[in-house]
């Protein structure tokens, strides 16, 4: 097949910094040119893929220092040259947030695939999904569609990672740790204060490896940082791919505690690459990720997490890796994005895939 992947321009891709969903385009770029598909990159400049890149400016817009940037601007210029190149694909796939790209492609709608990386509950995208209601969607989980159950859903494709990427630390197999692991963001909807009260009332001590956003200063300075001890409550800083088997292999568990509508959590998965249950609050995709009481275990309450604490020191950490390579590989997600591309191309746009998914693994 000949397919174009179009990225935001606000990282490159793979990102320089924090970005998961420019993360999973490499991953699945990448993939699908090792499957033999020829594919055309759309992203900024500075990307680095084995498909063919057309970038669509010379820097990111994260890491352009020009005073004056317009975002709307920069990404209405790559649709229009992507448009005016459509009938070079057989299927475009468009990772970009809030439909932008709709009214660009009409005549062409059912060659086209969207998936959204982020939370459809923007009170404006229902109704305006209303207006171009043929767009076929890929979801990221089930859970991710409930704002907008009426839309085109062609398939949900679960997000994958290469192998090799991570792997449990080879000097310690089936070990269980001796702390909590705290992955990402200092953000208010990631709740990095709940997983400071469950060390603390668990009895381990808390590692967090996590940057302060730009909105998330206030918050960070009012509900955390005047409980960082360091010695049970630690801020280890930001650490790249090369620190994170290390970091999140030797920990007892990954907490994800997290307050909003979760369309996935990819650091999930990368704890499950490193054979490290989760603990995560019983919010939006965390059900259809975690296998209860086999990779981690999903709470509804601060009690309930320290109790899950005891819990994963029975699990099985070699199982936890084995179903990351089963469920989440890179490879089960091109094949399954794959199956959705031929259900579309058969379909016209209107093709559907029984129960809402590609051809996704099954829990164990």
């Amino acid at each position: 097949m000949k397919i174009a992947q179009i990225a935001p321009l606000y990282e490159t891709v793979p990102p320089t910094y924090y970005g998961g969903t420019e993360r999973v385009i490499s991953y699945l770029t990448d993939e699908l040119v090792d499957l033999g598909h020829d594919v055309t990159l759309f992203a900024s400049g500075a990307s680095q893929t084995k498909a063919r890149l057309v970038p669509m400016r010379p820097k990111a817009l994260w890491l352009d220092d020009a005073p004056l940037k317009s975002p709307v601007v920069a990404h209405l210029a790559m649709l229009e040259q992507v448009r005016a190149r459509a009938d070079e694909f057989d299927v475009l796939h468009f990772h970009l947030s809030h439909f932008m790209h709709f009214p660009f492609f009409k005549e062409c709608a059912q060659r086209t695939v969207t998936t959204p990386h982020g939370r459809l509950d923007y009170v404006d995208l229902a109704p305006s999904y209303g207006l171009w209601p043929r767009y076929p969607m890929i979801s990221i989980s089930d859970r991710q569609r409930r704002p907008l159950a009426d839309a085109n859903w062609l398939a949900t494709v679960y997000h994958g990672l290469p192998l090799d990427l991570y792997r449990p630390p080879a000097d310690r197999p089936g070990g269980t740790g001796n702390y909590l692991a705290f992955l990402g963001r200092f953000s208010r909807d990631k709740r990095p204060d709940r997983a400071i009260e469950i060390a603390e009332k668990s009895g381990l001590s808390l590692k967090m490896a996590a940057k302060v956003g730009d909105d998330d200063g206030p918050y960070f300075k009012e509900h955390v940082e005047p409980r960082i001890d360091g010695r049970v409550i630690q801020h280890v800083g930001e650490i790249d791919d090369a620190g994170k088997p290390g970091f999140l292999g030797d920990a007892a568990a990954l907490l994800m505690p997290i307050d909003w509508p979760e369309p996935f959590g990819l650091v999930v998965i990368e704890a499950f690459a490193c054979g490290t249950p989760v603990i995560a609050w019983n919010n939006g995709a965390m059900p259809e990720i975690i296998d209860q009481g086999v990779t981690g275990f999903v709470v509804d309450t601060i009690a309930d997490a320290v109790d899950a604490v005891e819990k994963v020191r029975a699990l099985d950490r070699a199982r936890i890796r084995e179903v990351f390579e089963r469920r989440f590989s890179v490879a089960a997600m091109a094949r399954n994005y794959v199956a959705a591309y031929e259900a579309l191309l058969k379909g016209g746009g209107a093709a559907s895939v029984p129960g809402g998914r590609a051809v996704a693994a099954p829990s164990p």
